[in-house]
């Protein structure tokens, strides 16, 4: 059995695991954490299921090598592509994947109109789908995409005009048919509710799935009798495939905490290693 120091590892496509792992900080504070962002290949959503799904399985075996005792999977592309794939090639790991809040906005409404914003990824995979016809009976679901907003947190543009103009080109759409409930469908997004709030008003709900997640990551750990009762504050090492002063610039803006972020390399796309 994993140690209770052992670290969460925790991936996404590149910085909106962030959201996640801020949910988990607050939540379990005294857990050590390895987080990677895979901002070599940043935006999972328009790739192939494929893709993502090897991608997937590699930073989890890189994971798995450093101790990780529970794999947080903080990318809802990668959820939908190989949350299923993972848990049948890995089952002695106990994993938590990102799922579209469609239950708890199909619960909320009082219009009965449901906007959900995800990656092209997210709304062909399997996981939506079930996820939309069991809990969204008599419920009209909106989609959207949003191109190119995924690229724009990554830069740390919150509030700028590209920004708000694609947020603007998916919600009004939906406010003129009367939609009262936004299910963030890319944990990027909640990094920019805020903005979002100030579009929709204050008579619409947005739902940040990034608290479930954490509930969710600290009940397996608690079921396993591996949960970090440490009173000290845990660490949390950082890792990209991609550019490693831009990720730590975002740490404080995104997180609320800085800290040292490790290059890691993609060898013939399946294996990662240390530059």
């Amino acid at each position: 059995m994993s140690s209770s120091f052992n670290p969460i590892g925790v991936f996404d496509s590149g910085v909106g695991g962030l959201s996640v792992l801020r949910a988990m900080r607050q939540l379990m504070p005294s857990e050590n954490v390895i987080f990677f962002g895979d901002q070599g290949h940043v935006p999972y959503g328009p790739r192939p299921l494929e893709e993502v799904r090897a991608f997937s399985e590699g930073i989890t075996r890189w994971l798995l090598d450093e101790g990780a005792k529970l794999i947080v999977v903080a990318c809802n592309t990668a959820s939908a592509a190989a949350l299923t794939y993972l848990r049948q090639t890995f089952p002695d790991v106990k994993f938590v994947g990102m799922e579209p809040a469609v239950k708890p906005a199909a619960e909320w409404t009082r219009s009965r109109v449901v906007g959900v914003l995800a990656t092209p990824a997210t709304f062909q995979g399997a996981l939506y789908a079930s996820v939309v016809e069991r809990f969204a009976n008599g419920v009209e679901i909106l989609q959207d995409t949003c191109p190119g907003l995924v690229q724009e947190i990554e830069k740390g543009n919150l509030e700028g005009e590209e920004t708000r103009r694609i947020l603007e080109s998916a919600l009004l759409p939906m406010l003129e048919k009367n939609v009262d409930t936004v299910v963030l469908g890319c944990t990027h997004y909640p990094f920019v509710i805020p903005l979002i709030e100030r579009i929709v008003g204050e008579s619409v709900r947005a739902i940040d799935p990034a608290p479930s997640v954490a509930r969710q990551a600290e009940r397996l750990l608690e079921a396993n009798g591996t949960r970090n009762m440490s009173t000290s504050r845990g660490r949390v090492q950082f890792y990209t495939s991609g550019d490693a002063d831009a990720v730590e610039s975002l740490l404080p803006k995104l997180l609320g905490e800085s800290g040292r972020v490790e290059k890691l390399v993609w060898e013939a796309e399946t294996r990662l290693v240390r530059r």
